[in-house]
């Protein structure tokens, strides 16, 4: 079975670089406050709207990966049920074990909480997140409850903070995380004192981390489902509810996202490079369907190879506040508003791959 990661097209890097203009912030605040204006506008965001967060991008500001040397896991070899799968799982629980954490303690940035702003004031009604960090959620949960979150904001492919057996049982992510400790107290250790020093790794967008050449997964633990061993079966395949290369995205969820665009008169993308399928396709239906498409974000995206689109190149967290105040004028001295425009954190990583976590001691 072959299966390829996303990537965007060598033609389409060139001409992007070749194309690119520099803006100031108050241009892009102002064209992007024009363009929203007229609210009931549909968002699609990436992983560029979390880099603030602390959470990494997969690519840099020239489309290309920031790991060189980056290898998914695929589906097909999570759950595969032989002793090779066995091995993908341990790999890929133990780098998740290490590499959750950062992902789970991460809180929004400006740019989350502009975007919630917009989507309180109903600017922006939906969100369309290819992010599986929550923190779209995280950014509005003190206003809106579980369920208008949920039908407001979709996560396109899925989220990190549950975890389903191969038999359909659901959990808690925070609670499999801790079965792993239970079930690898050596790995728990190590991760507690990683944690006490401040030496947490430093996270991808999947909640994975680079290790030290020579790990020894193979000792790693991965436990049992519990509900399966009430049904008298024993099974210890598991994925995060994340859409992983070579899986499929629930028919359910490509609907609702075409419903999404269909059901608003324009497109703002944000923080993408659009180069996986399932968002690409949204801005080429949003085109076809003649709405407006705008799309902020640094660096090339694959929206360059169509035609009717704007870009404007410029990071984010420089631009939404005033764009949010620019679109809402006195409403934007609203209380709920003004406080969201005054929250976010900004704790940028730095863009180089050389950085494994400490080697630990006898593992």
């Amino acid at each position: 079975m072959r299966v390829s990661v996303p990537t965007i097209p060598d033609a389409v890097l060139r001409t992007a670089q070749q194309q690119r203009v520099k803006v100031t912030p108050a241009f892009a605040a102002d064209r992007i406050a024009r363009f929203l204006t007229r609210g009931n506008a549909a968002v699609l965001t990436g992983a560029g709207v979390s880099v603030d967060s602390g959470i990494r991008a997969y690519r840099g500001d020239k489309g290309s990966y920031l790991n060189p040397n980056y290898k998914p896991i695929f589906y097909h070899e999570l759950m595969e049920p032989t002793v090779r799968g066995a091995g993908f799982r341990q790999r890929y629980w133990l780098r998740s074990y290490l590499g959750y954490p950062p992902v789970r303690d991460a809180q929004p940035n400006p740019t989350h909480f502009s975007l919630a702003a917009l989507q309180y004031s109903s600017i922006t009604p939906h969100i369309i997140t290819q992010n599986v960090d929550g923190l779209h959620h995280k950014a509005i949960h003190h206003v809106w409850d579980e369920p208008r979150r949920k039908e407001g904001i979709l996560e396109l492919h899925g989220t990190l903070h549950r975890v389903r057996c191969s038999h359909g049982h659901t959990m808690d992510r925070q609670k499999f995380q801790d079965m792993l400790g239970e079930a690898n107290p050596l790995w728990r250790a190590y991760a507690e004192e990683l944690e006490r020093t401040g030496s947490r790794p430093r996270t991808n967008p999947d909640g994975d981390v680079v290790l030290p050449e020579g790990t020894r997964y193979d000792q790693f633990i991965v436990p049992e489902c519990p509900s399966c061993l009430l049904e008298n079966r024993r099974n210890s395949i598991h994925k995060p509810e994340v859409i992983f290369f070579g899986e499929s995205i629930p028919a359910e969820v490509r609907d609702r996202s075409f419903d999404i665009v269909n059901r608003h008169d324009r497109l703002l993308v944000i923080g993408t490079t659009l180069a996986t399928f399932s968002a690409f396709r949204l801005v080429k239906y949003a085109i076809e369907q003649r709405k407006p498409v705008l799309v902020l974000n640094v660096g090339p995206t694959r929206a360059h190879e169509l035609a009717g689109i704007e870009t404007i190149e410029i990071p984010a967290g420089a631009v939404l506040r005033e764009v949010v105040k620019q679109v809402l004028g006195k409403g934007a001295e609203n209380q709920i508003i003004s406080k969201m425009l005054e929250s976010g954190i900004v704790k940028t990583p730095p863009d180089d791959y050389d950085d494994p976590v400490p080697r630990p001691t006898g593992l």
